[in-house]
């Protein structure tokens, strides 16, 4: 069974599941809030299917680059250094050229989003690059484009998107009804613990931690070499630990290449979606 038609499965899977999921909380309020919650459920499977990419890039206040223009990093590779790199390294996957932006950030860290290998963009934070070498970045931007080429992103994004819709949307109910100390409807505080329950269900079930090590073995043929992404990895989870990525919503931590340490613990923890990195280095280093 191909990767794509896994990928596209889990799209499906995931756009009917949020659909089913507004329905069935909307039938509390009987066919009125069952119709209100389908049309609703609809827009937002829409907003996910044609907006995911392009909220991600804007909650990471991502800026484009292009050959000639972009924001200007002082590091190891320049803004036009890194959108060149992507394109030798994107021909050698055999992919169109993505959309390359830089992300105002001193964490270091990276990502890829997109419907589609023709509508991708790939992402790094300012600290990646003025912290790694030129072969970690490759690393990196060569990972990146392997979530691509496998059409992890599109399952990515929307299952972030999803993620944060049923957390807006618990935290509404709580307000309407399940806050009330007094009147409130006994199903709605229910309602408040399943949303939460089933969006990081979603997101673990549908966003394997496998997808991680197919990435990295990919990523390492596209860039020629294991080396420069191991190491890259290496210094991505020390650093990590030390400088927090702020960023609005813990459930985009399945888009990043190392899972982001920013505020309570118990968030990280509910949406962890990456393997152990000593556990990716070590399958990198095998492939010597």
């Amino acid at each position: 069974m191909s990767t794509t038609f896994v990928n596209q499965s889990k799209t499906v899977f995931l756009l009917g599941g949020l659909i089913a999921l507004f329905v069935a909380v909307g039938s509390m309020w009987g066919t009125q809030g069952m119709i209100t919650a389908l049309i609703l459920g609809g827009a937002m499977n829409v907003g996910a299917w044609f907006f995911s990419d392009k909220i991600a890039i804007m909650s990471m206040r991502g800026q484009e680059v292009t050959r000639d223009s972009g924001p200007q990093v002082s590091g190891n590779v320049s803004s036009r250094e890194l959108y060149e790199m992507v394109d030798e390294l994107r021909q050698r996957a055999g992919l169109p050229m993505p959309r390359v932006y830089i992300c105002p950030h001193q964490a270091p860290n990276a990502f890829a989003t997109g419907r589609s290998p023709k509508k991708a963009a790939v992402a790094a934070t300012q600290g990646l690059l003025q912290m790694m070498s030129r072969d970690e970045i490759a690393g990196v931007m060569a990972h990146e484009l392997a979530h691509v080429k496998n059409r992890d992103t599109l399952t990515s994004c929307i299952a972030a998107t999803i993620a944060g819709v049923l957390a807006f949307v618990a935290q509404w109910f709580f307000l309407i009804g399940g806050g009330r100390r007094e009147g409130g409807h006994p199903l709605i505080g229910f309602a408040v613990v399943i949303l939460a329950a089933v969006g990081a269900a979603m997101i673990k079930a549908m966003i394997s931690r496998s997808r991680e090590f197919v990435a990295d073995a990919h990523g390492a043929e596209i860039a020629g070499s294991p080396e420069g992404l191991a190491s890259a990895l290496g210094k991505l989870d020390a650093m990590s630990r030390r400088i927090p990525l702020v960023q609005p919503n813990p459930a985009q931590n399945n888009l990043f290449i190392v899972e982001p340490l920013a505020g309570g613990q118990a968030l990280v923890n509910l949406f962890a979606t990456h393997p152990p990195t000593e556990k990716r280095i070590a399958a990198l280093r095998s492939m010597r």
